[in-house]
Order: C-alpha cells, then sequence, then structure tokens
C-alpha cells in the first residue's frame, strides 16, 4: 500500500500570537506568554517525529499548491477571501473572523497553501497514485464557515477539497468523518442543505464552538439527514469513540456509499491535550484509523484521505499522528513513552453513559 503525504515548510510558520488562547491583553490581566495554544510547532514536532522515525522515507511525498480563488469560493463568500486576503497584506496581519484567531502578515498565502495540501492529497488518492494519505496541513479547517474564519481556522480546507472533488474531479458523494474534539461547525455549516455531502462530527459535547453540534442539528431541505454530530460526554476514551465508530460511522457510511471519504483529524480528543477533556490515546488513534481503513475498504473502494485538524499537546500530538501513519503503512504500533502514564487514568472501558449517548445518535442513521 502506498501512503501519500503532504508537509511544507510554511505550515510551521503560521503565526497565532503570543497569547495563550486569547490575544495579550493588559487590561483584563492576559499577559503575552511566548506560544499560543495553537502555535504551530505542535504541528512541526509531529513533521520531525515522523522524519526522525525513518517514515519520511516510506512516504509518498506530496507537493502542495496553493488554492487559488475559485477554489476558495467554492465554499466561501468572497466578502471572505477578500477581508482575508485584505487583513494579510497589514504589517501585524489580522484575525480569522471571531476576534481570537490571529494571522500574522502573509496569512492568506500560508491558509491558501494549506486549503490546497487538502486538495493535492485528495486528488492522489482519486487518481490512485497513491491509495491513501495524510495531509498534514496548518492552519487547521473545519471551523471555517461560509462567511468567516474562526477557532484557529481561516479557510475550510476538508470542504475545499470535497468541492473540488465534487466540481472538478467528478465525485457524486463524500464523507467527512471528523473526530476532532470539536464539533465540525464549519463543514456543517457549508454542506447544510447539500445530500451530496454527508458530515458526521465525533466531538466532545458543548466543547467548543459554544451551543453548537447537538444530535437535533440534521441538515435542511434537500440535505435533511446528511448531519450526523455524536456529541460525547467529558471523559469518553478509547472505547467509546471505536464504538461511536462502529455503531454510526459505518452504518451510516454504508448507507451512503461514498465515493470519497475524508478524514478531520485532530488530536485534540487525547488524554493530554489542553483544551478538552476526553481520553483517548495514541493506540486510540491507531484503532480509528484502521477501522476508518477497513470501512473505506468496504464502501469508498478504498479512497481515503486524511487532513490535520485540531491537537494542542506538543508532547502527545505527534505521537498520535505517528501513531496514524504506522497504521497507514501497515507497520506495527510501536508504544510511545507516555503509554504507561495515559493507559492507567481510564477510556478503555465502555461507560453507560458513553454508550447511550453513542445510540442516540446512531439513530439517525436510519434517515440516511
Amino acid at each position: 500500500m502506498t501512503t501519500g503525504y503532504v508537509w511544507n515548510t510554511l505550515y510551521g510558520w503560521a503565526d497565532t500570537g503570543s497569547g495563550s488562547l486569547f490575544p495579550s491583553d493588559v487590561t483584563v490581566g492576559l499577559q503575552p506568554i511566548g506560544h499560543h495554544l495553537a502555535h504551530p510547532d505542535t504541528k512541526r514536532r509531529f513533521h520531525e517525529l515522523v522524519s526522525v522515525s525513518g517514515l519520511l522515507d516510506e512516504l509518498h511525498s506530496i507537493k502542495a499548491e496553493p488554492a487559488d480563488e475559485a477554489d476558495i469560493l467554492r465554499v466561501h463568500t468572497t466578502q471572505h477571501l477578500e477581508r482575508i486576503k485584505t487583513e494579510s497584506l497589514q504589517p501585524k496581519g489580522g484575525d480569522a473572523g471571531d476576534g481570537v484567531s490571529s494571522f500574522g502578515k502573509g496569512g492568506y498565502e500560508i491558509a491558501a497553501l494549506s486549503a490546497g495540501g487538502a486538495i493535492a492529497l485528495v486528488k492522489h488518492v482519486l487518481a490512485g497514485t497513491v491509495d491513501h494519505g495524510y495531509a498534514l496541513v496548518n492552519p487547521p479547517g473545519h471551523h471555517a464557515t461560509r462567511a468567516t474564519g474562526m477557532g484557529f481556522c481561516v479557510f475550510n480546507n476538508i470542504s475545499i477539497a470535497a468541492a473540488y472533488a465534487k466540481d472538478v474531479l467528478g465525485v457524486r458523494r463524500v464523507a467527512v468523518v471528523d473526530w476532532d474534539v470539536h464539533h465540525g461547525n464549519g463543514t456543517q455549516d457549508i454542506w447544510y442543505e447539500d445530500p451530496s455531502v454527508l458530515t458526521i462530527s465525533i466531538h466532545q459535547h458543548l466543547c467548543f464552538p459554544p451551543d453548537s453540534g447537538y444530535r437535533e442539528e440534521r441538515g435542511t431541505g434537500d440535505g435533511h439527514g446528511y448531519a450526523i454530530n455524536v456529541p460525547l460526554p467529558p471523559g469518553s476514551g478509547d472505547a467509546a469513540y471505536l464504538h461511536a465508530i462502529d455503531r454510526v460511522v459505518e452504518p451510516a457510511l454504508h448507507a451512503f456509499a461514498p465515493e470519497l471519504i475524508i478524514v478531520a483529524s485532530g488530536f485534540d480528543a487525547s488524554i493530554l491535550d489542553p483544551l478538552a477533556r476526553q481520553m483517548v490515546t495514541s493506540g486510540g488513534f491507531r484503532h480509528l484509523t484502521r477501522r476508518m481503513l477497513d470501512i473505506a475498504a468496504a464502501t469508498s473502494a478504498g479512497r481515503i484521505a486524511f487532513v490535520q485538524e485540531g491537537g494542542y499537546s506538543p508532547h502527545y500530538v505527534p505521537f498520535c499522528g505517528l501513531a496514524v501513519l504506522r497504521e497507514l503503512l501497515g507497520e506495527p504500533f510501536v508504544d510511545d513513552p507516555y503509554t504507561p502514564i495515559v493507559t492507567t487514568q481510564g477510556g478503555d472501558v465502555l461507560l453507560d453513559h458513553e454508550a447511550a449517548a453513542i445510540e442516540a445518535a446512531a439513530a439517525l442513521v436510519a434517515d440516511l
């Protein structure tokens, strides 16, 4: 099996500012702290671990080219695109749209390159030059709606790639499976009325955005039933996430029969992430990857692309990502240095309240 891999040095140059989560603000006591929680070093450390592990030599390198304006405008408004371009020219850059998602001067070019990386991987998967692959892009994208960026996301990378697959490459049905710990609200927003794209988001209930990601959000018009949310309680770990794949994702994808699956691969559901309270381990992400590969083989002729979203632990994200890539390459899993700690804290047993939340979401599949 050939595994594609997208990385560009500029992904590690995205400037998120110096505040911990919000911009520094002396009036409320927010000091500059050096590294923002969404600092690009986390993704860079992931890439460097891939390199020193020797896996880089086994991956098929795919070059990212910037998404052009036509690519971006398939899913975003002209107003959003023009504002990002204008603010990107300012001496200190601008903001994606929510007031707390900073980008530096030239941020438009990096965001376009991130979207272009997702397109490049999808093109190679659909052309058959790789069997599947991983796009380690940055900044992430799944919170960006049609009209605005938010949550560290400028453009919706996966939606731009899905629209390219549909409009340029002739794909009729795309499924997006989002296991980032935060609700994939932007992806849902973009495709909410479109039955050709199935969006499934497995996330910590009400973690982010506020008041978003309820099971009742189903899509509208022709798109009703094609948005599926699996809000999980805090503390859900490997067992709950795997159960969600088995009870919701697998039957939904069998019913939908996508021609392409894109996985929004965030690692902020990990047990060491500072922005959520879930308990998935690197081994859990490996098992999730295996399940998605098996499901893709049965539903989309194996056509599946993994695209990086969030993940804010510089310590653990690299090992979660390495576990996914090892599984894509068909290599044995190797315990990471954190295994003796993270595997003793729970999450390996499905709890009753987690199972109940998943079963409630499983009922939604009947509408497909």
